[in-house]
């Protein structure tokens, strides 16, 4: 089977390509082209505009956390409908700590064969953007970079800049995208604000679907999808037995285990590939809200507590008090848990919000969490329990006077390590968040432990 598919990728952030790949999906869904996504990188809220606003299934794919053969594997099981649209992250080249290629947008494109668009800032620029775009072809050994869009231009410098880019450099230039800054999607300081948090987000996506379909050639966009060259299955026997690896832990078993999961304003962060793999190897997962549910689900023997904002809503957490209390009974007699950033926050003592407020939380882990102001911990990291590693990243403002110190988080850039999480038999608890496939042992253990626990 093909899987036609193309790559928005920038030469650096900021240039606009979430916003432009968003109106991309809206404008393909406007001509009936039932498209999936994915995004480059770890980050999570771009799948949650793509899922929860456009209604498109989207998830994550970072060649960091999964060897080429298992990333290959992720999207051919993820694949729905036309087309796929991956959006790449930072810089086109940019990977692990920012010289690696290893973890860009790019290498990416590379495994998945995936063509690319590449999507310029022309505001403000004029010939040199010629340069730009040069410089970017000259680095693509692969000859992946199919097109270019003209982002922030005007429709008549658009005109003037096309055949000069299309004659000089032998590239198609497949339009432009107008200059509307009250429709660009805002920053926040983890990717964008999450979809609830703009009211008007449909409204400015139909807008920049209308841009799209103003300014950019969209059947040649999906043209270019479609000539992507068949996925080749022709790997070494290295990679051979990676992907025997991954599918031994991936077979669907028969008697099903219930894992509660935090869903809902507070804790909304989660890989599709984590609760897919966890399904795929007996957890019939049902989701509650610590914001709303007074009690668990019934009859559960695990649960996943994922990251978020719970800063944003700690007032409702802390009163929910029968909830926590429960929780920490449950986690108290040994119930399985796997508890990441704001998961985590929520099981300390306390949390002290940006104004100097505390609330109380679960309990379960005797520390006190605070807002430090800056950015705490950053970037990739594999971590190290002492039978087995995992991949991650991390990205918090907050901190505690204990993050624990069972398992080794180790920077893939650099010699850094440090100590971190709270590990007890099936329990992980820390700021880490975990990419599953990059180890699917660690799911499996943790399903058996909530199999043996009930």
């Amino acid at each position: 089977m093909n899987y036609p598919r193309i790559m928005i990728a920038a030469p650096k952030s900021g240039s606009g390509k979430t916003t432009v790949t968003c109106g991309i999906l809206a404008a393909l869904k406007q001509k009936n082209i039932d498209v999936c996504s994915f995004k480059c990188g770890p980050d999570y809220i771009d799948p949650m505009f793509h899922r929860n606003v456009l209604d498109i299934p989207a998830g994550n794919l970072d060649t960091f956390f999964t060897d080429d053969i298992t990333t290959k594997q992720l999207f051919e099981q993820e694949f729905t409908g036309d087309m796929a649209v991956i959006e790449g992250v930072m810089g086109l080249y940019d990977g692990v700590g920012g010289v690696q290629m290893q973890g860009s947008s790019y290498d990416l494109a590379r495994v998945l064969k995936a063509p690319i668009v590449l999507v310029v800032d022309a505001r403000g620029a004029g010939r040199s953007v010629l340069a730009e775009i040069r410089g970017f072809l000259d680095y693509d050994n692969e000859a992946l970079i199919k097109g270019v869009i003209l982002n922030k231009a005007s429709k008549s410098f658009a005109d003037i800049l096309k055949p000069l880019i299309e004659d000089e450099l032998g590239i198609t230039c497949l339009g432009y995208v107008e200059n509307k800054p009250d429709i660009e999607l805002s920053s926040r300081h983890l990717g964008l604000v999450i979809p609830e948090e703009v009211g008007d987000i449909r409204q400015k996506l139909n807008e920049q679907a209308t841009l799209i379909l103003e300014g950019v050639e969209l059947d040649a966009v999906i043209n270019i999808a479609q000539e992507a060259p068949i996925l080749s299955q022709n790997d070494d026997m290295a990679d051979d037995c990676k992907k025997e690896s991954y599918q031994s832990s991936d077979n669907s078993a028969q008697t099903k285990v219930r894992i509660a999961v935090a869903r809902d304003k507070a804790f909304c962060f989660y890989y599709r590939e984590n609760l897919e793999l966890l399904e795929r190897l007996g957890a019939e997962l049902i989701y509650f809200s610590p914001i709303r549910d007074s009690h668990l689900p019934k009859d559960v023997s695990g649960l996943i507590l994922g990251g978020g904002y719970p800063e944003n809503y700690l007032k409702e957490l802390s009163a929910n008090k029968s909830l926590m209390e429960e929780i920490k009974n449950r986690l108290s007699e040994g119930m399985p848990v796997v508890a990441e950033c704001g998961g985590f926050m929520y099981l300390t003592n306390e949390i002290t919000d940006e104004h100097g407020e505390s609330y109380p939380m679960a309990g379960y882990i005797d520390a006190s969490t605070q807002w430090t102001g800056k950015l705490v911990r950053f970037g990739y990291i594999e971590l190290d329990d002492g039978s087995r590693k995992i991949r991650g990243h991390e990205f918090h403002y907050f901190d505690t006077d204990n993050n624990g110190k069972d398992c080794v988080a180790a920077k893939p850039s650099g010699k850094r390590s440090y100590s971190c999480m709270h590990h007890k038999g099936s329990q992980f608890i820390g700021f880490p968040h975990l990419y599953y496939p990059s180890c699917p042992d660690f799911a499996k253990e943790f399903i058996e432990g909530a199999m043996n626990w009930r």
